[in-house]
């Protein structure tokens, strides 16, 4: 019997899967790649996955000038949307999720890079998914952007800084804002690749990368637990079968 896929976009090779990759693998799953940076003239077909996953990137979702894959992205998780796939979208994933949806992603007042509290909503504790987290849950964040909650869509976490940090819509398609599937060697990969240095240097002030690294000695621990329970859940969740979801009018 052949073994369930998972399409992955991926839009830098220093945001890739993190903690889910082994999750997926351990589940039996295959997992394929497309590479947006590499090859960003790429349509992938959804036929024969079981869920897509799209990836953070340090691109804003407007940019569609710079990045015209991203375009090609949104078109792509609506129509998984419309077939009602499993769908996970990881920060900027997450926000071309929302832009998918009818929802719309603007900058927020400030940049949150580091360890930051998000406060669960009544939905988001009993969600079957995000049910793992504690009213007031610690996670690791780097995004400057914030989304207006789409059309029809469940807030299940939210921060003074960013109203939106987790939704659903329907009982397949969650976004995520924070870096749940951030580990300690892609912490510290973040904080030192040349891409986000003048992202630092600006926040110089508001940001020590000192003080996210001696903070993870002592959260990164929990963090992964949380990521392996919350992300579990979600793997169990995977409904091989055809599935139809109503997409909220524009």
């Amino acid at each position: 019997m052949a073994r369930p896929k998972v399409l992955v976009f991926q839009h830098v090779p220093y945001e890739p899967l993190g903690t889910l990759d082994p999750l997926l693998k351990d589940s039996g799953f295959r997992i394929r790649y497309v590479n947006f940076g590499r090859q960003p003239e790429l349509r992938p077909s959804l036929d024969g996955y079981e869920a897509l996953i799209v990836l953070g990137g340090p691109m804003n979702s407007d940019q569609i000038d710079t990045y015209p894959n991203l375009v090609t992205e949104v078109d792509i998780i609506r129509e998984a949307v419309s077939r009602d796939m499993s769908i996970l979208g990881i920060c900027l994933g997450a926000q071309l999720l929302a832009k998918a949806l009818g929802g719309s992603v603007s900058r927020n007042a400030v940049r949150e890079i580091g360890w930051y509290d998000v406060e669960m909503t009544e939905a988001g504790l009993r969600d079957p998914v995000l049910g793992t987290f504690a009213p007031a849950q610690e996670v690791f964040q780097w995004h400057e952007d914030g989304i207006a909650l789409p059309p029809g869509a469940e807030l299940l976490a939210t921060s003074a800084a960013s109203p939106v940090q987790a939704f659903r819509f329907g009982e397949h398609a969650y976004g995520f804002q924070f870096h749940l599937e951030a580990n300690r060697p892609l912490i510290d990969r973040w904080l030192s690749v040349p891409a986000h240095r003048a992202t630092l240097q600006e926040e110089a002030g508001n940001v020590d990368p000192a003080q996210i690294t001696a903070q993870a000695d002592t959260s990164v621990k929990a963090l992964e637990q949380l990521s392996r329970a919350t992300f579990s859940r979600w793997i169990d969740r995977f409904e091989p079968v055809p599935r139809k979801q109503r997409l909220p009018s524009r």
